[in-house]
């Protein structure tokens, strides 16, 4: 049936007589735009069905390109894998020869004569695949009451024209709202500078709730899909609504006119993620004041601080990015560290938490950074962010990757007197630079020195491009800030002996106590299941909050993967120590200058 419903369609495009020589050419340029259809009134197979118009290819456009990955995204994605269908036609609706020549590439035998591509791409939410599993909020869904649209999960382009305009006509039902920053043309049709620009824009459809703000002259969107509608926009807008006017006074007001705020609610909670002008957020449903708990307004603190870094602060390689082949850049750091230091630090500055709030998320960010590898610099886990190694280790770039850019803001305020910290240098540098400026990727630790001082050269060496132990009591101490690595309570407490990560995706044991690791579990074991019951993202919380309710000398049983080989587990709880474990406190005998300069550290200079 599904196969008859698809072969339907191309046959109803083909006698449909839709012609690129409608398609308006751009004023002066001579060259029309790719114009794409995409049906989303034909929902029931969960496969888009898309035409590309188009009548000047030449030889050198005759490879048909999807994408292998997607800025800010760092996993490889390999889009061609979704594929189902791909055929090339002439201008009397002949089917032109076309071949697949590599995971993502088709080729096209005459692209002189092409008039119109077409295909059909599978949804990534419910397309089972091997390997490389796409993020949901990165990833696209089909369903009866809406559609996720992520560009690079649906549209390709033919090499040589990943510059060319695109504008994109959408067939959906008309009761459908469509949240998105990108904007309409005349006919209505949506309108993208390049391909990029198009991967840069989500698009959410459907039955959603809208709510929008002004904010320092800035429009600020939000639409909402909600499974059973427990969540509106207007609940969201009001709860984030301080968080929003936070970041206008970081960023010393907003470099953008306008910014959507994307949110999908139904079975999976998995996070968000970041465009230049808009953001995607995927949360299972719940009532708003859960979700609340789930932290989404420092979620949005962080995803809309994106809109600095890396839209105006970002290396040629995130400026000419290359969807063929995976490229990392080193400064990784500086687009998702640094961000996730503000998304908190803005909080403290305008006062929605207080400074033991500040210190205590501090705190379990470096309780976190333990379960991943210690002699792994931040710049290796950016330039190896595709791989394997890569992806177990991604996470930390927000544990100790905004840990690092702390202690950076400390070190320049006590090098100017606390005249200038992190946030003035970003927004120096977002001045610098800008959307269509890039910073050169192998000489930015250079510029970044030249425009602080001689001694940060030294701090990006140790803590950035290697891994040194990071000086975290001499630095906190100059603002009269205590650390200490442990405090001993002289109790003991249960435990289950492990904890886990989730790098990519997979739930992972990590820090496996010595008696649990004698039974057989070890470091990297990736979970399957517990007590039977098999592990999954929605229910890991409910699975390790039963855990830890368990006494000491109580049962339990886990079934692992390990080099491909399952293994059956029978453990019991055991009993240590308690002990708290990266704990700062104010000094009540700080001097005047640490004082003096914690002051300077708690405010917007």
């Amino acid at each position: 049936m599904r196969k008859t419903i698809r072969l339907l369609w191309l046959t109803t495009l083909i006698l449909s007589g839709c012609s690129p020589s409608n398609v308006t050419r751009y004023a002066g340029s001579g060259v029309a735009p790719l114009a794409y259809v995409v049906n989303l009134n034909d929902r029931d197979d969960d496969l888009f069905k898309v035409m590309l118009k188009v009548d000047d290819l030449k030889a050198e456009n005759a490879i048909y390109q999807f994408a292998s990955t997607a800025p800010g995204t760092y996993q490889v994605m390999d889009i061609g894998r979704f594929v189902r269908e791909f055929q090339a036609f002439d201008a009397a609706g002949n089917a032109l020869s076309t071949a697949q020549i590599s995971t993502n590439q088709w080729q096209i035998q005459q692209p002189e004569a092409v008039r119109e591509i077409r295909y059909t791409i599978a949804e990534t939410w419910d397309t089972p695949v091997d390997s490389n599993q796409i993020y949901p909020m990165a990833g696209t869904s089909i369903e009866a009451d809406h559609v996720q649209l992520l560009g690079h999960c649906v549209f390709g382009y033919p090499t040589g024209m990943q510059a060319r305009p695109l504008v994109i006509e959408l067939d959906y039902p008309q009761d459908w709202t469509v949240g998105t920053a990108l904007s309409r043309d005349r006919n209505g049709h949506f309108a993208a500078d390049n391909y990029d620009h198009i991967v840069d824009s989500p698009i959410l459809l459907g039955r959603l709730s809208k709510a929008d703000l002004q904010v320092n002259g800035s429009k600020i969107e939000i639409y909402t899909y909600s499974k059973t509608d427990q969540v509106k926009s207007e609940q969201i807008l009001e709860s984030i609504e301080d968080i929003l006017l936070s970041a206008a006074d970081f960023m010393d007001g907003l470099p953008v006119e306008r910014y959507t705020f994307l949110f999908h609610f139904e079975d999976i909670s998995i996070g968000a993620w970041e465009h230049s002008y808009s953001s995607n957020y995927v949360y299972s449903e719940a009532q708003f004041d859960k979700l609340i708990g789930q932290n989404i307004p420092a979620v949005v603190a962080h995803e809309f601080f994106h809109v600095i870094t890396p839209l105006n602060i970002h290396s040629e390689i995130i400026e000419q990015f290359n969807f063929v082949q995976p490229v990392a850049s080193e400064h990784l750091w500086l687009y998702e560290s640094t961000t996730e230091w503000t998304a908190h630090m803005m909080q403290l500055r305008s006062g929605l938490i207080d400074l033991d709030t500040y210190l205590k998320r501090l705190s379990i960010k470096l309780k976190v950074a333990e379960h991943f590898r210690q002699d792994y610099s931040l710049r290796d886990l950016a330039l190896e962010s595709f791989t394997r190694e890569g992806a177990r280790e991604y996470a930390n770039i927000y544990m100790k990757g905004a840990v690092v850019a702390g202690l950076l803001d400390i070190r320049l305020l006590e090098l100017s007197g606390g005249k200038k910290g992190l946030r003035e240098i970003i927004n120096e540098l977002s001045k610098m630079y800008g959307p269509d400026k890039a910073f050169p990727e192998d000489g930015f630790y250079d510029i970044f020195t030249e425009i602080t001082f001689p001694e940060i050269a030294a701090f990006l060496e140790n803590y950035v491009r290697n891994a040194e132990p990071l000086p975290l009591a001499e630095i906190y101490s100059k603002i009269g800030i205590k650390y200490t690595p442990e405090v001993h309570i002289g109790e003991e407490t249960a435990s289950a002996g492990f904890t886990v990560i989730v790098p990519a995706g997979k739930i992972l044991l990590s820090q496996v106590a010595p008696e649990i690791r004698k039974l057989g579990p070890r470091d990297g074991d990736m979970l399957l299941a517990y007590n039977g019951e098999k592990v999954t993202l929605q229910n890991l919380h409910p699975m390790l909050s039963e855990l830890k309710e368990k006494e000491a000398g109580e049962p339990y049983e886990l079934v692992v993967e390990r080099e491909g080989e399952q293994m059956t587990f029978h453990l019991e709880k055991i009993s240590i120590e308690k002990v708290k474990k990266h704990v700062f406190e104010v000094d009540p005998d700080a001097t005047r200058e640490q004082v003096r300069l914690r002051q300077a550290w708690m405010r917007n200079l």
